[in-house]
């Protein structure tokens, strides 16, 4: 058999598995895989660095599916370079199968990023890249290049539409991400229809503008062409590449190939049986895998694996000859935290004035960029506002590119090896790339923006949650407390939305010290992400001297102020979160001196972590005796019916807010120490 029978012996097997997986589960889009299917080969086959034996190698080349529908090309292509078994593809899209309608990174072991929304790979393999750039510029020495690995990914028209992708495209292009390169399957057809309806602009120009490579493959199906695209790109180290690839959507199919109806639908039994007629495949068996395709992938594998040995001898010369570089990559990687990381995290003073946890949240960071460095992030164009900055840290760009002198605007310089990462005023593409460099490994990321923005993001956030990522989101300027920039900014429903998401902390401290203890949870929060809500105004540092010990954060809520020992049951229960926490603490004392109220105030920062305790302890903080109970949040109600009860009540926010000194505005909402008295008389018995 010739080379290029070989090649389309590969590609046919490649097509027809994915074909055979959509039509033995009725459901999923064979289109993609049908036109996509030569460029992936010749990727996985020519150019991908992996190795099926260590799918978490942490050199390998990284390949993101964003268009995830095609997840039956990506599952094809795992069984023929990788251990995908047979049967998974047979159990395609069913209950407890490894190969899921849309890929997840968590599920499948080759599956770098959880994709389907799209445009969000694309975004994610920027974090990647990102993550790539500044191992390289941190670990590698003269004649030890550790990481020189690529980020790969195949795009379809849905993704560069989204607004996400061209955000993200943008940033790239900004930061040289060279070893970025993207592979776009420009079929020109979507879900509805073609997308001469709703879609002409010239993709390629626009990625030219954004400061990227473009090359143009005008048959999907000439190997050669894509062969040298791709050489080419790989040569273009200053800029990221995007390869525009012309392709048939469905290739093959009589009747349905260049149509919408070949996108999201099975083909039909008739339709598949002409299909592979039409492209010299036997009709039966359904999920064939020829002897002679399979000994001639084997031999990219044994290339691969190779590949692999190779950087492992050279990971093991450098490990020799730089000991302590190389135990911070291994432990990085292997998301081990450094011993006593902890150990000189800032213990703030009490203080009636107080600080913003905002800017407590600046000081704890500035520790954890000594003690951490695996940690890296930045903020949507806002670190003077959210603090979110690593001081000393340097700024994370392109050597050469500062515009305020070598030294950046954090101090340590201008390089890939800084850690502050600015994003512009890109708030989608930022939570996409900083759960990229979640699923890079090796890194904690995180990224900062005013709370209201979060709904921005929470399409990033969600996936973060359904991948198990160790990521962290911070949210500054949480409330009406914000102020004079009113309702736009004033966030209201939005730690409400966030707490919906399954599998996410949303932590909201309620002073400088369980704002540290919220740091330090979300660093070792190792397999789920979490968003920090921070105030914009000063809040009271209780004196734990008086108060409960702050290590009570760790379980979700705690008893901070009690009733007097031996006391009966208190008479009502103050609940309180983030900077409401010193106003139930307020109002409680008001309560004691009308009459010795019997009052307990609990500060409850993390519903979710509370509600994982157990039921003995839930009750020991919330006693199911005591029926009065108030809530007090500067956020909207829905939710606290859960911890209140029909008896209890929430002093929260369920309208917009206004725009006024933020003191005025949380007084004329209610927020008042009396108000929240009141409040709580009112639901004494």
């Amino acid at each position: 058999m010739t080379k290029d029978e070989l090649d389309k012996l590969c590609i046919n097997t490649i097509r027809f598995l994915a074909v055979d997986a959509v039509e033995q589960a009725k459901s999923g889009h064979p289109g993609l895989p049908l036109g996509a299917a030569p460029m992936a080969y010749v990727l996985w086959s020519r150019f991908l660095r992996h190795d099926p034996r260590d799918a978490r190698w942490w050199d390998r080349d990284r390949f993101v599916l964003s268009a995830g529908h095609g997840s039956a090309l990506l599952y094809a292509l795992l069984h023929l370079f990788g251990d995908l078994p047979l049967d998974e593809l047979r159990r395609f899209r069913q209950w407890g199968s490894r190969t899921p309608g849309h890929p997840e990174s968590h599920l499948t072991p080759g599956v770098e990023a959880s994709t389907g929304p799209l445009g969000q790979g694309l975004s994610n393999a920027v974090g990647m890249a990102i993550g790539e750039a500044h191992l390289a510029a941190r670990y590698n020495k003269p004649g030890h290049d550790i990481f020189s690995h690529r980020t790969f990914v195949l795009a379809s028209d849905g993704d560069v539409m989204e607004g996400v992708a061209a955000e993200a495209a943008s940033l790239a292009g900004h930061l040289r991400l060279g070893r970025l390169i993207v592979l776009y399957d420009s079929n020109n057809v979507t879900l509805s229809g073609t997308t001469s309806m709703t879609f002409t602009e010239d993709v390629g120009a626009r990625f030219a503008a954004y400061g990227w490579h473009v090359d143009h493959v005008a048959d999907g199906n000439d190997l050669g062409a894509i062969d040298r695209a791709l050489r080419g790109a790989i040569d273009e180290t200053a800029r990221p590449s995007l390869i525009v690839v012309n392709t048939i959507i469905g290739y093959g199919a009589p009747t349905k190939s260049g149509t919408f109806e070949a996108h999201g639908s099975p083909l039909g039994p008739e339709e598949t049986a002409r299909t592979k007629k039409n492209l010299g495949w036997p009709a039966e068996p359904t999920f064939l895998v020829p002897p002679d395709a399979t000994a001639h992938l084997r031999q990219s594998l044994d290339q691969a694996h190779a590949g692999a040995e190779a950087w492992r001898k050279r990971f093991a010369a450098y490990t020799r000859e730089f000991p302590e570089p190389a135990a911070e990559i291994a432990r990085r990687f292997e998301a081990r935290l450094p011993d006593r990381w902890a150990g000189g995290l800032p213990v703030f003073a009490a203080d009636e004035k107080g600080m913003a946890t905002r800017k407590a949240s600046e000081g704890v960071l500035q520790e954890l960029a000594r003690t951490v460095p695996e940690l890296i992030g930045g903020s949507g164009d806002l670190d003077p506002s959210t603090f979110s900055w690593l001081k000393q840290s340097g700024d994370f760009e392109p050597e050469g590119t500062s515009p305020n002198g070598s030294q950046g605007t954090t101090g340590g310089g201008w390089s890939y090896a800084g850690r502050n990462l600015h994003f512009g005023v890109r708030e989608h593409a930022m939570g996409s790339a900083v759960n990229g460099l979640a699923y890079h490994g090796g890194f904690i990321p995180f990224g900062a923006t005013f709370l209201v923005f979060s709904d921005y993001m929470r399409p990033a956030i969600r996936l973060a949650a359904l991948s198990r990522l160790h990521t962290i989101f911070v949210f500054t300027h949480d409330s009406i407390g914000l102020g004079e920039d009113g309702p736009t900014h004033q966030a209201v429903e939005q730690v409400a939305a966030l707490r919906a998401i399954p599998d996410l902390l949303v932590i909201r401290p309620g002073d400088a010290n369980e704002t540290r203890l919220a740091w330090q949870i979300a660093i070792e929060s190792r397999d789920r992400p979490a968003a920090l809500v921070l105030t914009r105004q000063a809040v009271p540092t209780l004196d734990r001297a008086r108060f409960a010990d702050v290590e009570g954060v760790r379980r979700g809520a705690y008893v901070l102020d009690r009733e007097p020992a031996g006391a009966p049951a208190p008479d009502v229960i103050l609940i309180a979160s983030g900077s409401e926490l010193s106003l139930a603490v307020a109002a409680a004392e008001r309560l004691r001196a009308d009459g010795g109220r019997r009052v307990r105030v609990v500060s409850m920062p993390c519903w979710r972590l509370f509600e994982e305790q157990s039921k003995e302890y839930r009750d020991a903080v919330l006693p199911p005796s005591v029926k009065a109970r108030v809530a007090v949040e500067a956020g909207a109600s829905f939710g606290w019916e859960r911890f209140v009860g029909d008896a209890g009540t929430v002093v929260g926010v369920d309208r917009f807010g206004a725009s006024a000194p933020g003191p005025v505005v949380m007084r004329e909402y209610g927020f008042t120490a009396e108000h929240v008295a009141d409040a709580a008389r009112g639901v004494i018995r």
